[in-house]
């Protein structure tokens, strides 16, 4: 497992705070985080379109502009 961007230790399953639908849905609409499908299949993400999130891949394309801080809410279905 790669270590998650900007620590030194690996992300597990059991680090990971999961948050409601709700939660999410304030946060985002905030400004808080950034919502991301986690699917790197983009038809899977199209499927399942979310008002303002965008795909892993446009994650991955752009890391290095998401500020250190951002909070990233990750969604599957």
């Amino acid at each position: 497992m790669q270590p998650e961007h900007g620590r030194s230790e690996p992300v597990t399953p059991e680090s990971v705070e999961r948050v409601s639908v709700e939660q999410a849905r304030r946060e985002v609409e905030a400004g808080r985080a950034l919502l991301v499908c986690a699917y790197e299949d983009e038809s899977k993400c199209r499927q399942m379109p979310l008002e303002n999130a965008i795909m892993l891949n446009d994650l991955q394309r752009r890391i290095d502009s998401v500020p250190r801080n951002q909070t990233l809410i990750f969604y599957c279905g």
